[in-house]
């Protein structure tokens, strides 16, 4: 089920995919959402919501999986992509794309006045703080503390906003 406020902007060329599966996805006012992002249901059923004043770039992939959250006045830069499922693997003698997906990590959470760089990935059971930094590039797969800076793959700490 799709919900757009009448006042976020979408491109004519991004692809937002509705769910037969039930899936909401809702983009909340103010929101950009821009020219080749994809947003797919694929990987589970879980929910993605989108905040208010939110802007995602170019190029972003965001796959439901087990579900992801993007609080108000986020910027998410081009390119980023949101992983909130895995694929199982341990059977070896089944095809990988035969098995399903591993249990759900939690999905991925965005609180508000986050800022991903250009390329950013983020894996199931990812949560970035209010006012983190996500430098381009990085891979997050665990908590990021709020206003916090990280860089790396996998993404760590190199430093803390206001000081």
């Amino acid at each position: 089920m799709l919900k757009i406020d009448p006042t976020a902007r979408i491109s004519p060329l991004a692809d937002i995919e509705d769910s037969t599966r039930g899936t909401l996805i809702q983009i909340g006012a103010r929101t950009l959402i821009d020219s080749f992002v994809k947003i797919k249901p694929a990987g589970g059923s879980g929910d993605v919501v989108i905040g208010d004043d939110t802007a995602i770039n170019s190029g972003c992939v965001l796959y439901t999986g087990n579900g992801i959250r993007i609080g108000d006045a986020c910027a998410i830069a081009a390119n980023c992509t949101f992983a909130p499922t895995n694929h199982a693997i341990a059977d070896v003698t089944r095809l990988i794309k035969d098995q399903g997906f591993q249990p759900s990590k939690g999905g991925i959470i965005l609180e508000d006045d986050v800022w991903l760089g250009a390329g950013v990935v983020l894996l199931d059971g990812a949560i970035v703080r209010r006012g983190a930094v996500i430098a381009a590039g990085s891979v997050v797969r665990g908590e990021v503390p709020a206003y916090a800076i990280y860089a790396g793959t996998p993404a760590r700490r190199i430093g803390q906003r206001g000081g």
